[in-house]
């Protein structure tokens, strides 16, 4: 095969719609709009959830509960997944977040006591459970609040 044989897959091109060219095109006139009404003004059409005047589907189903605008999304690790940094690592947000631990840092990071710690290790994070402060220190580390 040589450059001047490649063509690209069938079905692949397809040419565009060149509507309002003549009544030979199949899309004269009008431009496949038909005639009058709403749909064939330029501009024209309904905007989205609009149901011709009834009540559309969102203002008809019930609105519950509160959303706290405030909120604050932690992004979670399980002591048991420390275990896999050397003795004496200082473990911190930013070291998690490059060893691919967590994926995003949202409003800070969590440390929840699942599991078992083997290593003694210097964690640093934004909140601690008390079963997580407790394994750590009992596996000789320490924990910091940031």
């Amino acid at each position: 095969m040589k450059l001047h044989d490649l063509k690209p897959a069938e079905g692949s091109r397809k040419t565009r719609n060149r509507v309002g060219r003549g009544p030979g095109s199949g899309n004269g006139k009008t431009s496949g709009r038909g005639q009058k009404g709403q749909k064939s003004r330029s501009g024209g059409g309904v905007r989205l959830g609009f149901e011709g005047g009834q009540t559309p589907l969102f203002q008809r189903l019930p609105k519950r509960g509160f959303t706290n605008i405030n909120r604050k999304d932690y992004a979670i690790v399980n002591i048991e997944t420390l275990n896999r940094f050397e003795e004496g690592t200082e473990i911190t947000p930013e070291l998690l977040l490059e060893a691919g631990v967590i994926s995003k840092l949202q409003s800070g990071l969590k440390v929840l006591g699942s599991g078992k710690l083997e290593v003694k290790l210097t964690v640093k994070a934004h909140k601690f459970s008390a079963s997580a402060k407790e394994a750590i220190e009992a596996a000789g580390g320490k924990t910091e609040v940031i």
